[in-house]
């Protein structure tokens, strides 16, 4: 899906950036053809200078995504979730980064979490990058207290893991 929707502003380099944008921070763009986070308006210069492009390049793309149907459905939809990896160091949480060979293998979510809570270890958050929005998609796991190193063994023996990082 992230490939096709690419592939609609191919000859726009800047208005791809703005689209990756959109969707890494999960924004949505309204009727009125601005990005919004839930019902809070964000200006399109702050857009701009985040992207790196200029602030009619912003107008330009949302216009172009009220424009086409699937993307008029996939942008007014889009939401964000709050994430709790950048506050596991104030928290004191533990993110466990797994990286896998294949994505689309069903079962990934389902095999770590019950590894890990098969040893006791109570999860806070888990998030799943989705292979059809992103290149190198990772699945996030914010533990109360750090993955001790058999499991992390264990874990990085699985045959769909390609390598397991903790912060």
């Amino acid at each position: 899906m992230f490939d096709e929707i690419m592939e609609k502003f191919e000859g726009s380099p800047s208005q791809q950036a703005v689209i990756r944008l959109l969707l890494e921070r999960g924004f949505s763009v309204n009727d009125e053809g601005r990005v919004v986070s839930g019902g809070i308006e964000i200006p399109n210069t702050g857009i701009a200078r985040e992207a790196d492009v200029d602030r009619r390049v912003v107008d330009s793309t949302t216009d172009a995504i009220l424009a086409d149907e699937e993307l008029r459905q996939i942008f007014q939809n889009i939401s964000a979730i709050p994430s709790l990896m950048d506050l596991a160091p104030v928290l004191n949480l533990s993110v466990l980064t797994v990286e896998v060979a294949d994505a689309d293998e069903p079962g990934i979510v389902a095999t770590v979490t019950s590894k890990l809570g098969d040893a006791d270890i109570s999860i806070r958050q888990t998030i799943s990058e989705d292979p059809e929005f992103t290149d190198d998609p990772k699945l996030y796991i914010i533990t109360d207290e750090p993955v001790p190193g058999d499991l992390l063994n264990d874990l990085s023996s699985l045959d769909f893991v390609r390598r397991i990082t903790i912060a």
